[in-house]
């Protein structure tokens, strides 16, 4: 991973608290943007990422909140994660943004290094997640190549069918079923039936 390509985004309506969290983050060769308020981020559409990101959000800020400021990025179907900033230890907030699925809390002042150590995470959570994105986008592609015939030939191949069974439900000789079978091998790039499976399971395709 090229750390060069990470990005930090910091929200927070202090603009000391921004200079010195952005100034610790580029220390560490990440990239480092500050916005000063949820409307100032959210104006730039900076999310949805291709590349690794985090957001390090104040708690409580004029206006957008840290709190909504998350629950709107996950009604976007973002993926970026959030590490939460507060100047006091406000457990109902806590324990919210944790179930929003926060990466952690950190209450200021707070060690630089437990900052980096969260971001760190955070990063390599969002690495995950745009990995796991791209795997389930390639094998949509894969399928959008294929035939109507030959998806519905698909969906019974993946419930163990018999070439012969799929042939009786389908009302077509088993031959054409083989051919159909094999161009839906090739197309979708597995050697195995257990393969296609994997693959139709990760895509969210579920047989007829």
């Amino acid at each position: 991973m090229n750390p060069s390509l990470n990005t930090v985004f910091i929200v927070d309506d202090d603009p000391s608290v921004c200079r010195s969290l952005s100034r610790v983050v580029r220390q560490a060769g990440l990239e480092a943007r500050a916005f000063g308020s949820a409307v100032e981020f959210l104006e730039t559409q900076v999310v949805p990422l291709e590349q690794p990101a985090c957001l390090v959000l104040d708690l409580q800020m004029p206006g957008i909140g840290g709190l909504e400021l998350q629950s709107r990025l996950s009604d976007s179907h973002s993926s970026c994660p959030v590490i939460f900033i507060s100047g006091n230890g406000d457990i109902p907030a806590t324990v919210k943004a944790m179930k929003q699925g926060a990466v952690t809390f950190l209450t200021k002042p707070f060690d630089h290094e437990d900052l980096m150590g969260a971001i760190s995470e955070a990063l390599a959570k969002h690495r995950a997640r745009l990995d796991s994105e791209a795997q389930v986008n390639a094998v949509r592609e894969r399928m959008n190549t294929l035939t109507e015939r030959e998806r519905e030939v698909m969906g019974w191949v993946i419930t163990g069918a018999l070439n012969k069974q799929i042939a009786a439900e389908m009302g077509i000789v088993e031959n054409t079923v083989k051919v159909h079978r094999a161009r839906v091998m090739e197309k979708m790039g597995v050697g195995s039936v257990a393969d296609l499976v994997r693959l139709c399971a990760l895509a969210g395709f579920v047989a007829p």
